[in-house]
């Protein structure tokens, strides 16, 4: 109570609301990797920067790597020579046009590793919201690098910045030949998301693979060989890359476009064509209507990603239109024109269940009448029943975080039962909101969570003496339905 010395009126407001928890955000991924910035230029060197949409990526970051080396065109011309009754070719007769095919194709050796900027558009495009970029340094030119050094420097940027909850690292598919590089990145990612408990790696896999009789090569290798570490609870692995329809970004380059055409007759004979070895300003130029074709085919190549990207803007998209406590799997991923290998229930067998390590893969899949879609759920802690679900994990990181955060307001408060019932409460008010919204199974509240405190239940009098206040709370999150199995039998008839 005030003192009051000087006669007259006074207010008091009286507070009468408890305190409440407000819920973070779940879905805010870190992309780490290499941006077109000029070597020059450090302003944004390292420097956690949040954006809103791909236009505000542009103009902090710029446009893609122009592919500058590998991207050729082939022109293919069906043509019938000129006969004569007899059906032998004319000499120097007339030849028919019967069909043009252009193809282009892109060697894989030799494209460029940055894809910060295609990632970000396949997050976007996906439902991704607002996140985070940490430029590890330019593009690079020439023989291109991913160096595991720059990438950890980004992660430990990274630390510094309590916003986030996922952690991307595109770039990771091209360490194909750094098998321990990569092991290195992956290993730092999680050991951060569990050092600070509040956000959850999205990791690619590895792959080597062009088939599907190529893949259990790459699972093998992923759940045996890979050293990652024992925090796989906090974060999910995805496989195979996926091809999108995304266009490759040459401006600038468009000439260094390898131009070939050849001519082929009935007979299969080939000869090469008037285009060959042109550039394609002078096709441009001269054949316009050749010119837009070799353009539609070099936008129609697909341009293949990791689905690291993909399966960020949909952990968003999931987490703002249902919740944080829904799977997210079973969703269909825009911009894709198909996995880059094609993945069977025998795979998936091997893949979702690892019986000597428990290093789930989930797999991006396509299923007749229903489109790509991520089709697993599980953790790379997939033999860990408290820990297997996606959801589960990214569920707990929120309600924990939520809660330390409002817990803050009662650092150095008497360590008394009025605080006890104040906490208590706050935190029930929390997690019976979260129960009503779908998160925690139970047909009342009590089944669904418990919150303990107070001295005798989660603390004795030397914990009061030295400071401590200690609270126990349980929740009975809900788990995804993974396996549906109906049943079918015959009744015989009655009567």
């Amino acid at each position: 109570m005030p003192t009051y010395n000087t006669p007259g009126v006074y207010i008091e407001e009286i507070p009468t609301f408890p305190p409440s928890v407000a819920g973070v955000q779940t879905a805010v991924p870190a992309f780490i990797g290499y941006t077109n910035v000029l070597a020059t230029d450090t302003k944004l060197h390292l420097i956690p920067t949040k954006v809103f949409s791909l236009q505000e990526y542009v103009d902090n970051f710029g446009l893609a790597q122009a592919e500058d080396n590998g991207l050729s065109v082939q022109i293919v011309d069906t043509v019938i020579k000129e006969r004569d009754g007899t059906g032998a070719i004319v000499p120097g007769g007339k030849e028919e046009l019967v069909g043009t095919t252009i193809e282009a194709t892109l060697d894989e050796a030799q494209r460029s590793y940055h894809i910060m900027y295609y990632s970000l558009k396949l997050y976007f495009e996906n439902g991704g919201g607002p996140c985070y970029i940490i430029s590890v340094g330019p593009y690079s030119a020439g023989q291109q690098t991913v160096d595991a050094a720059d990438l950890k420097e980004g992660l430990e940027e990274l630390k510094n910045i309590d916003e986030p909850t996922l952690i991307v690292i595109p770039e990771l598919f091209s360490f194909g030949a750094k098998k321990a590089d990569y092991d290195d990145v992956v290993k730092t990612a999680l050991d951060q998301a569990a050092e600070l408990k509040d956000r959850f790696a999205i990791i690619d896999v590895l792959q080597a693979a062009t088939k599907t009789s190529e893949v259990n090569a790459d699972i093998t290798d992923f759940q045996d060989n890979r050293n990652i570490g024992d925090n796989g609870r906090y974060g999910a692995a995805y496989y195979p890359n996926i091809q999108t329809t995304i266009d490759y970004n040459y401006f600038g380059f468009e000439d260094s476009i390898t131009i070939s055409h050849a001519v082929i007759d009935d007979e299969g004979v080939s000869t090469v064509g008037d285009l060959d070895g042109d550039l394609l300003s002078t096709i441009e130029s001269t054949n316009n209507l050749t010119f837009q074709s070799i353009k539609s085919a070099l936008s129609n190549y697909p341009l293949t990603l990791p689905s690291s990207p993909a399966v960020a803007g949909i952990y968003a998209k999931v987490d703002r239109n249902i919740g944080v406590w829904k799977a997210p799997a079973n969703v269909a991923i825009g911009l894709i024109v198909k996995p880059s290998v094609k993945i069977n229930d025998a795979l998936q067998d091997i893949m979702n269940v690892h019986p000597a390590g428990g290093k789930s893969v989930n797999a991006i899949r396509t299923l007749t009448g229903r489109g790509t879609l991520i089709w697993g759920a599980r953790t790379l802690d997939g033999n860990d029943n408290e820990w297997r679900y996606i959801s589960v994990r990214r569920f707990f990181n929120f309600v924990e975080e939520s809660i330390q955060k409002a817990t803050y307001r009662f650092v150095f408060e008497p360590n008394d039962a009025n605080t006890w019932a104040t906490i208590k409460g706050m935190i029930e008010s929390f997690l019976t909101i979260q129960w009503r919204q779908g998160a925690l199974q139970g047909s009342k509240p009590e089944d669904a969570f418990f919150v303990n405190i107070g001295l005798g239940q989660t603390m004795t009098a030397q914990d009061i003496l030295e400071g401590r206040l200690i609270v126990d709370i349980g929740m009975a999150v809900v788990r995804p339905a993974e396996f549906i199995i109906l049943r079918f039998m015959h009744k015989l008839p009655e009567g």
